[in-house]
């Protein structure tokens, strides 16, 4: 009766994982799109950031259980604003690896929730300095020596998951952790911090199961 039982749970816990085995999806694919990026600071200098145009590309793996999956993603992104120093109009450009981790909640139709946590490494960074030969005046120069290296970042953000492989994301990411150790001018503020929103369109290369 005992090894009946046995056999009875063993063949269960079998059925069970051939069923959650058969709903599960992994897929492996990639994405791009534009980002419009602007730096988020307390200080009274916050007035002269603008949003600026760039670009994130990348890949991403999907690993999805009926309505909750787990994608995480590793992606070029170009950041940065615009900032206006003594009426003068300058671009800041920030290049990040980022690498978000999102918990996508699916609801109907591939229509699905994301949320998740993002880290970041700086590759490049340019901002406008003070040009020591002509003061009062400034001047687009690198600056990744006064960037933190890393950044954390917070994503929300609404996908949709269409047939054929494609998919569509629209996501924020607000930035935790702030991007300077010290301030590339003294028109500039230390507490400044990454906001990105960004727009996606992906394909899945690989995909296996549901």
């Amino acid at each position: 009766m005992k090894r009946t039982i046995q056999v009875f749970v063993a063949c269960f816990l079998l059925l069970a994982a051939q069923q959650t085995f058969a709903q599960m999806q992994l897929a492996v694919g990639i994405k791009a799109g534009p980002n419009f990026a602007n730096i988020d600071t307390k200080a009274s200098a916050g007035q002269n950031y603008k949003n600026r145009t760039g670009f994130h590309g990348g890949a991403f793996v999907l690993i999805k259980a009926t309505k909750i999956g787990i994608q995480p993603e590793i992606l070029f992104s170009q950041q940065g604003s615009k900032v206006q120093i003594n009426s003068q109009n300058f671009e800041s450009n920030f290049t990040y690896v980022n690498i978000p981790v999102m918990i996508k909640l699916y609801t109907v139709a591939g229509i699905n929730i994301q949320a998740g946590p993002q880290f970041g490494f700086v590759t490049n960074a340019e901002a406008p300095i003070e040009d020591q030969l002509n003061p009062g005046s400034y001047k687009v120069a690198d600056v990744k020596d006064k960037m933190k290296s890393s950044d954390i970042t917070a994503a929300l953000g609404l996908g949709w998951d269409l047939p054929f492989g494609l998919t569509i994301d629209a996501r924020y990411n607000l930035g935790l952790s702030k991007i300077y150790d010290k301030a590339p001018s003294t028109q500039q503020t230390t507490d400044a911090k990454n906001q990105v929103f960004q727009l996606s369109l992906g394909y899945k290369l690989i995909k296996l199961g549901k």
